[in-house]
C-alpha cells in the first residue's frame, strides 16, 4: 500500500471536489504534503504558480480556496466529531478568523476586478477529536507552506502584505495545534526543507483526486 510511506496519510484521504484550477492546484499542494510533509508544500506551490502565469488575482483566488477549506474544517467537521475543552474552543476561534481570511480575500480579489472563485465542497476524514486535531495540525501547517510558496509570486506589495498578515496567523493557529497533540511546532529546527516539483510529483501524481 502506498500510503504505508505517507508522511502525513492523513491529507490522502481528504478529497476536493471542483473544476477551478485553484482547487486542482490545492489538490497538488495535498498529495504533496501527504507525501513529503508540510515543507513540501511551499516549492510545490512556487513552480505551480510560475507555469500558470495568471498573475494576483489567480494567487489570490488559490489563497481563497485554501481558506475555503480551512474555514469549513473548522466550522463543519468541528462540530461532527464532538470537541471539547481546548480542542473546542480553537475550533471556534480559528473558524472564525479563517471566515474573516474568505472575507478579506474575496474583497480583494474583487478590488482587482476579477472573480472569487466559488467554494468547493469538501471531504474531511477523521471521526473524533484525536484524528480532528491530527488533521487540523496537518491542515495548517500545509496552509502556512502554501502561502510561503505562493506569496513571492504576487506583484502587488500591498497584496503581498495582506497575504503576509494572514501567514502569520495561519503560523500560530499551527503552533497552538502543535502544542497540543504534543508535536513540535517547529520539526526542522530555524527552516523548512524545500523539495523540487519534480520529486513531489514523482510520488503525489497518483494521489491527486480528479
Amino acid at each position: 500500500m502506498v500510503e504505508n510511506t505517507l508522511a502525513h496519510p492523513e491529507l490522502a484521504a481528504f478529497e476536493v471536489h471542483g473544476m477551478t484550477r485553484a482547487s486542482f492546484m490545492l489538490r497538488g499542494a495535498l498529495a504533496a504534503g501527504a507525501v513529503y510533509g508540510t515543507t513540501a508544500v511551499g516549492p510545490f506551490v512556487a513552480q505551480a504558480l510560475a507555469q500558470t502565469g495568471g498573475g494576483d488575482a489567480e494567487i489570490l483566488n488559490f489563497a481563497l480556496t485554501l481558506e475555503y477549506l480551512e474555514s469549513a474544517f473548522y466550522t463543519m467537521k468541528g462540530k461532527e466529531v464532538g470537541l471539547s475543552g481546548q480542542a473546542k474552543t480553537y475550533a471556534k476561534e480559528f473558524g472564525m478568523e479563517e471566515e474573516q481570511h474568505v472575507a478579506a480575500l474575496t474583497g480583494a480579489i474583487k478590488e482587482l476586478g476579477a472573480q472569487p472563485v466559488k467554494k468547493p465542497t469538501f471531504v474531511f476524514p477523521g471521526t473524533n477529536e484525536k484524528s480532528f486535531l491530527a488533521l487540523a495540525s496537518v491542515l495548517e501547517n500545509t496552509g502556512v507552506g502554501a502561502y510561503n510558496g505562493a506569496a513571492p509570486s504576487l506583484k502587488s506589495k500591498q497584496l503581498l502584505g495582506v497575504a503576509g498578515s494572514i501567514v502569520q496567523v495561519e503560523a500560530r493557529h499551527a503552533a497552538a495545534i502543535d502544542l497540543l497533540v504534543n508535536r513540535s511546532p517547529t520539526p526542522n529546527g530555524g527552516f523548512d526543507l524545500p523539495l523540487t516539483k519534480t520529486q513531489v510529483l514523482a510520488k503525489a501524481g497518483p494521489l491527486i483526486k480528479s
